[in-house]
């Protein structure tokens, strides 16, 4: 086609035939892929992403000092806590605030085994569809491989590291009370189970912000897999 010719093709033609090119040219650099190396890149970002999120937030202040996953009490009762400052009870919230974000701190290097045994239920077929879906996919992945056996698991941990409050009782009286007047979430009612929810939460928030990197970078990973795999997807 000569210079003439290209030039008088419409702009909206010519914007399509651009934007089919490069689909065309993503999905052959996802089918250049083998499946061994779609499934080998990907579980290796998995472990690598669950293993470096378990180590953030099992550990002190893994929960406390980090604001994204930071526990706050639940619904109203954060906001009667401003006024129970005010009353003077400020070190008593504090030291239950505490104590819930010190129980998801204990808890969470539990749940490596479980992480990283999930990968092995992975097929090729799990592998290529994870990789192409989205910046969240092995995330979600993993909460709905082990959500249900983390909560069993961390259940007595957090209760364990709760039950050293003295507040945790009358925190599930109030919080009882409030969940029938539908100020707090009835799953939230409860502090161990609460606590429990919401380690699993920043948990896999955590993986998901391990997950954005190795996405955004493979080459920092130093696997030259990974390298291939997520250089392909960017």
């Amino acid at each position: 086609m000569d210079r003439r010719q290209f030039n008088s093709i419409p702009v909206p033609m010519l914007a399509a035939v651009i934007m089919l090119a490069q689909q065309r040219a993503y999905a052959l650099s996802i089918d250049d892929l083998s499946n061994a190396e779609a499934s080998q890149g990907l579980k290796i970002a998995l472990e690598k992403g669950a293993i470096a999120a378990v180590s953030l937030l099992g550990k002190t202040d893994g929960f406390l000092g980090n604001e994204k996953v930071r526990i706050p009490l639940p619904g109203y009762l954060e906001d009667a806590s401003k006024l129970l400052r005010l009353l003077g009870q400020g070190d008593r919230i504090d030291e239950l605030v505490t104590s819930m974000n010190r129980a998801a701190e204990a808890a969470v290097p539990m749940a490596k085994d479980l992480l990283v045994g999930a990968v092995r239920t992975m097929n090729v077929t799990d592998a290529k569809k994870i990789l192409t879906g989205g910046d969240t996919s092995i995330s979600a992945f993993f909460a709905d491989k082990t959500r249900a056996p983390l909560s069993v698991k961390f259940l007595p941990a957090v209760t364990k590291a709760t039950a050293k409050v003295g507040l945790t009782e009358k925190y599930n009286q109030v919080a009882g009370k409030a969940a029938g007047l539908g100020l707090v979430k009835q799953e939230d009612a409860n502090i161990q189970q609460y606590v429990t929810g919401k380690s699993l939460d920043g948990l896999y928030l955590m993986i998901g912000e391990e997950e954005k990197k190795i996405r955004q970078d493979p080459v920092a990973t130093g696997s030259a897999v990974l390298k291939k795999v997520f250089g392909a997807l960017n």
